[in-house]
């Protein structure tokens, strides 16, 4: 069954995780699968912009505008050449911390401004900055789930007591309908003894938590966004554009 409108935030503190590339190619899989989905970037590096091909410097208004100066997120919303839109972010996005500081319902501006357009799409992805700071707050108060990717390395569950501390907290004061989507494996390296190790801590700590697909260590993945499109436009038939539709299935199978 299919949720309308369903809000995922992609969010892990930890840089360097796989976020914006899960957040790019579950987008993409998900539209593939003929879902209507929207990426909202919510990172001030602007990477999941400029992996869709986006010219940043070009922007008129990004989602900054929508948080700090109640811009209207449908002006904002960019359609794609690979059946998805975007909220774009640009730099402007880092003042945000500080610009939101003072202001009331602070946690509450992204929600919003969602609530205007939740009803066009199938999906609404919000690809979160590595930080638990304002903008981050804002994407799990307006998020239905959240979807963890954690990196096959030594230290994958380093700081995820940390980011599920913070998701308990949004659910106490922010937002008490907000659940775990799933823990994504990314990263991973089948001819490791140490991917296997983490698989499998990563399984006994959270076991009704973790997708069965998971995202491999894959070139074609790493190019992907430097030509400014997701996987399945660069390279189809790729263990890492395979890997990414399983992904998108088993999260509309989740329902």
């Amino acid at each position: 069954m299919n949720i309308l409108g369903k809000i995922i935030a992609v969010a892990n503190q930890k840089g360097g995780v796989g976020k914006t590339t899960t957040s790019v190619n579950l987008s993409a899989a998900l539209a593939e699968l003929g879902k209507k989905v929207l990426l909202i970037d919510c990172d001030p590096q602007g990477n999941a912009t400029s992996g869709l091909g986006i010219a940043k410097e070009e922007l008129e208004l990004s989602i900054y505008d929508a948080l700090v100066n109640d811009a209207d997120i449908n002006d904002i919303v960019i359609s794609t050449e690979f059946g998805l839109d975007i909220v774009p972010a640009v730099m402007d996005l880092a003042g945000a911390e500080v610009e939101l500081v003072n202001v009331e319902d602070k946690q509450y501006r992204l929600k919003k401004a969602v609530a205007t357009i939740k009803d066009k799409y199938d999906y609404i992805l919000m690809d979160c900055p590595p930080s638990l700071g304002h903008v981050t707050l804002n994407a799990l108060t307006a998020a239905d789930s959240v979807l963890l990717p954690l990196q096959c390395e030594f230290y994958a569950l380093e700081g995820l007591s940390q980011l599920l501390s913070t998701v308990q907290l949004v659910q106490e004061q922010l937002n008490d309908s907000l659940r775990i989507e799933g823990l994504v494996l990314t990263m991973y390296d089948s001819r490791t003894n140490l991917a296997e190790q983490v698989v499998e801590e990563v399984k006994t700590h959270f076991p009704d938590m973790v997708y069965a697909t998971k995202i491999p260590r894959n070139v074609r993945l790493s190019e992907a966004p430097s030509f400014g499109k997701p996987i399945f436009a660069y390279a189809a038939s790729s263990k890492g554009a395979q890997a990414y539709m399983s992904l998108a299935e088993e999260v509309v199978e989740n329902g």
